[in-house]
């Protein structure tokens, strides 16, 4: 097993093959439930769930591209239902560490040199065990106490064979599936590219560190830790231990009397700065990335994974949130569409009425009397937009949005009375600044204006964060559309299937083995029979649609 983890045909077959029987499994799960009822919906979730854990499962054994994408997707709340996204966020935990004898071989390898003659001393169970890198603690001969990321066996090998094996399954989900067709996939397979061959790059996790060393070096409350740049490669990454509990340890913060009110306003401010302001974010803010020292102060690790916001980004945003306040859609599909948020083929002019309609339902109420049902509402109406526009995140604000959450979470977390809209008020009105539209709308306009303004892309975040878990489908036209590609992918198979089929009877009776030529024959027989059985059907389907 452990040779074939690395063998290129191995891998691409394992790929393919479940991204094939998923979609098979999708395809015949709408070809026997015609009507969506709770009922249904609970089957689909159940089915989704199964899925997504047969994925998580070969993605821990076979490591590589399949955990990165995993995780990856779990990011892309424009897509990807909740049900997936839950299933696929536990791959961050779940990697098996590799052997300490490998990792000294590469530090060694590295460093041109034994670890001894910069080591004091280092331990041998890894203390933390990702997808491309795994982490020891050391002790440098200086007495430092540093951290190690050593970069996984052959990962670099095993990713390109799987850029390979991603590329077809790209082709079949364009070609086979309504998927390929609602979403710009090129664009998305070349954003899982960049990003994965960023993070094989420890050189550039560096570059990352010291970015967010050097922007908040003044900030006494928050601490990251510095970096052994003589020591760090691309392949190895040497940095500052930190002691410290997760974040979210709320007896840890009693036990040291630190305050947990200010704790959470420090976190606050520190991300909202990031998620306001052109430059890079930090995109994987979990608890185990945020820690809280005795001190009081709070540090962050981790720069593999970071986003970035472009200041022309931020500007079209201030304009985006002044065509709500102004009730201006145009200028809202406006920016959205040089945010690059909306794909080609969108009918702007129904995005621009839904997006009116979501916004009217609650735009005389307050944030205060947001309740479940409302939010149920607004989460259905935007579900529609998502169903029949055709809307993708660039991956960066599919980052954003997933960080954004995760910290609101972690935020209410440590304090469930942490009153986010008391202290985003003031930071969102430095943010506009002055000579903007808000300073030509009337007082009154703006004070009546603020609470949708607020709860609004509250909601949406909330929706992008639950997915697709309950669309509702335009089910004939739908249901018509999947029986067509179901029948297009089965006969390819069958095609491809004949092709071999006679490959494998010229072989075996030109090589007078009458065994394997008979069983070329068969296939030949049995596919030739099914794809004039499935072309008759499908035939048939299309005619009775016109």
């Amino acid at each position: 097993m452990k040779t074939l983890k690395y063998n290129l045909i191995y891998r691409c077959i394992v790929i393919v093959w479940m991204a094939i029987k998923f979609i098979f499994k999708i395809y015949f799960f709408y070809f026997r439930h015609s009507i969506w009822d709770n009922k249904t919906k609970y089957k689909w979730d159940r089915l989704l769930a199964k899925m997504a854990k047969e994925y998580r499962v070969k993605a821990e054994r076979l490591g590589g591209v399949l955990i990165k994408v995993g995780q990856f997707l779990s990011t892309r709340t424009d897509f990807m239902p909740e049900v997936f996204i839950r299933e696929l966020a536990k791959l961050v935990d779940h990697v098996p560490p590799m052997p300490f004898d490998y990792a000294e071989k590469m530090l060694e390898k590295e460093w041109r040199t034994t670890i001894d003659v910069h080591l004091k001393s280092i331990t041998k169970s890894s203390i933390a065990s990702a997808s491309i890198g795994e982490v020891y603690r050391a002790v440098l001969k200086d007495g430092t106490a540093v951290a190690i990321k050593v970069r996984r066996k052959r990962i670099e090998e095993v990713f390109h064979k799987d850029f390979i094996a991603l590329r077809i399954v790209f082709w079949i989900l364009k070609v086979f599936t309504n998927f390929g067709k609602k979403a710009d996939l090129k664009a998305l397979y070349s954003e899982l590219v960049y990003v994965m061959d960023r993070e094989l790059d420890f050189k550039q996790e560096l570059a990352f560190g010291k970015y967010f060393k050097e922007r908040y070096q003044d900030n006494q409350t928050i601490h990251i830790p510095f970096y052994i740049e003589s020591l760090s490669t691309d392949k190895v990454l040497v940095m500052e231990w930190i002691e410290g509990a997760k974040i979210t340890d709320i007896g840890f913060m009693r036990s040291h009397r630190i305050n947990i009110e200010q704790t959470t306003k420090v976190l606050f401010d520190f991300y909202m700065d990031q998620f306001m302001n052109p430059g890079k974010f930090h995109a994987d803010p979990h608890a185990g990335n945020i820690l809280m020292q005795k001190d009081g102060t709070i540090a962050i690790i981790d720069f593999g994974m970071i986003g970035e916001i472009k200041k022309r980004d931020t500007e079209q945003f201030k304009v985006l949130v002044q065509g709500f306040i102004i009730d201006n859609y145009d200028i809202v599909v406006d920016c959205l569409d040089k945010m690059n948020f909306i794909l080609p083929n969108a009918d702007k002019k129904k995005l621009k009425k839904v997006i009116k309609e979501t916004v009217e339902l609650y735009q005389n109420g307050s944030i205060k009397n947001f309740n479940s049902k409302t939010m149920e509402k607004l989460i259905e109406e935007i579900r529609v937009i998502i169903k029949e526009q055709p809307i993708q995140l660039p991956a960066d604000y599919a980052y954003l949005i997933r960080a954004i959450a995760i910290v609101a979470g972690i935020l209410f977390a440590i304090n469930p009375e942490t009153d986010i809209i008391k202290w985003a008020k003031p930071k969102i009105k430095d943010w506009f600044g002055a000579g903007t539209i808000i300073k030509s709308i009337t007082k009154q306009y703006a004070k009546n204006a603020s609470e949708p303004i607020l709860s609004y892309p509250r909601a949406l975040l909330g929706f992008l964060e639950s997915g697709e878990k309950n669309r509702t489908w335009d089910k004939e036209k739908e249901y018509y559309r999947l029986r067509h590609h179901f029948y297009l992918l089965i006969e390819s198979i069958s095609f491809i299937m004949m092709v071999i089929g006679i490959v494998i009877a010229v072989y075996g009776f030109s090589l007078a083995l009458e065994s394997i030529g008979i069983i070329g024959l068969s296939l030949i027989g049995v596919f030739l029979i099914l794809i004039n059985i499935i072309l008759v059907m499908h035939y048939r389907m299309i005619r009775s649609r016109k």
